[in-house]
C-alpha cells in the first residue's frame, strides 16, 4: 500500500494531495493541519471527488498514529505571506522553525520510519532541523530545494532559445533562496555548452530572472503551488518507483555540514547517492557562500 502523509493544508499541501489523489499515485493519503476547519474542508472536498475520480484512494485526516506506517510524508507548514513581505524566504524561518521542532517531534513520536520530504521554507535550514528532530537517517530526510529553480532556469532558457525546457540540462545550486545561483558550467541546451549560447550579461539576467519569477507568482496569486507541487509530486513518484532520479534537491552534504541544493539520485531509499560536481571556483565559492548562510542562520537560532 503506498501511504503518503501531507502535514501542512495550505495552498502547496493542498495542491499536492490533489494531485497525488487525482493521478492514482497512492492508495492512502493522510492530511493533517493545525486548522481543523482546513483540513475538514480538504478531506471533504477531495471525498467529494472520489466517486468520479479514476482510482479510489483511502483518506484520513489528523492521524498522527498512521504516520507509523506512511512511506512518506510531506512536509508543508508555514506563512508565505511572511516570504512574500519581506522578498525573502528566510522571513518564515522563525514560525516555521518552531514548527519543524513541534511537527518533527510528533512525527518521531508516531514511530514513522519512511522517507520525509520538505517543502516549507526556509527549505534547506527547515530541513536540517526537521532531520535533527525526528532522528531519522540524513538520507531519509530530504527537501525540495532548487529543483523548481532548476524548472524555472530551464523554462527561462528554453523560452529564449525556442527550445522545450526540458532540453536544457543542468542546475541551479545552494540555498532555495536569495543565495541560490546557476551553475552554468553545468548548463547544456541540445549538448550545446550555455557558455556558448549566452554572454556573461546575459547569463546574470537569466540567472536572477529565476527567482524573480517566483515572487511575480507569489505577489499576484499572494502564494506558489503548482510549479512546487508537481516538484513534490515527481519526488514522491521517484521514492515509490525507485526510479533513482538524477536531480538538485535540499540534501546533508558533508562537506558543508549543512542541507543545501545539491545533484542526488532519488530511489525508494530517498537519498542513494550524491553527485560531485567539477565546479569552477566561481561556483564553489557561491556554494560556499550560500551554506554559510544557512548554518549562519541556523546557529543564531541554537543562541536563542
Amino acid at each position: 500500500m503506498r501511504t503518503v502523509g501531507i502535514i501542512g493544508m495550505g495552498h502547496v499541501g493542498a495542491t499536492v494531495a490533489y494531485t497525488l489523489f487525482t493521478h492514482g499515485m497512492v492508495d492512502d493519503l493522510i492530511l493533517i493541519d493545525k486548522n481543523e476547519d482546513k483540513v475538514n474542508a480538504e478531506y471533504n472536498d477531495l471525498h467529494d471527488t472520489l466517486v468520479r475520480n479514476d482510482t479510489h484512494v483511502n483518506i484520513r485526516k489528523q492521524d498522527w498514529d498512521g504516520l507509523e506506517d506512511a512511506d512518506i510524508i510531506i512536509t508543508a507548514f508555514g506563512d508565505i505571506a511572511a516570504s512574500v513581505k519581506t522578498g525573502d524566504r528566510f522571513g518564515e524561518f522563525e514560525l516555521n522553525a518552531k514548527n519543524a521542532r513541534e511537527v518533527g517531534a510528533d512525527i518521531k513520536e508516531s514511530g514513522f520510519h519512511g522517507v520525509l520530504i520538505n517543502i516549507s521554507n526556509p527549505c534547506d535550514a527547515i530541513t536540517q532541523i526537521l532531520q535533527e528532530t525526528t532522528g531519522l537517517k540524513k538520507n531519509r530526510v530530504f527537501g525540495t530545494g532548487t529543483f523548481l529553480d532548476t524548472a524555472r532556469v530551464q523554462r527561462i532558457i528554453g523560452e529564449k532559445l525556442g527550445q522545450d525546457p526540458r532540453n536544457v540540462e543542468g542546475f541551479v545550486l545552494g540555498e532555495h533562496g536569495s543565495s541560490q545561483f546557476t551553475a552554468w558550467s553545468t548548463i547544456r541546451v541540445n549538448n550545446k555548452i550555455a557558455f556558448q549560447l549566452f554572454g556573461e550579461e546575459e547569463q546574470e539576467k537569466i540567472s536572477k530572472q529565476s527567482n524573480k519569477n517566483s515572487f511575480i507568482v507569489a505577489n499576484g496569486k499572494g502564494y506558489t503551488s503548482y510549479a512546487i507541487a508537481t516538484c513534490a509530486v515527481r519526488l514522491v513518484q521517484a521514492v515509490f518507483s525507485d526510479a533513482r532520479l538524477y536531480c538538485p534537491v535540499s540534501v546533508y552534504n558533508p562537506e558543508y555540514k549543512t542541507y543545501i541544493g545539491y545533484p542526488a539520485i532519488i530511489g525508494r531509499n530517498g537519498i542513494e547517492e550524491e553527485i560531485e560536481l567539477k565546479l569552477t571556483s566561481e561556483e564553489k565559492e557561491k556554494l560556499e557562500a550560500a551554506a554559510d548562510k544557512i548554518k549562519e542562520h541556523l546557529d543564531q537560532l541554537k543562541k536563542k
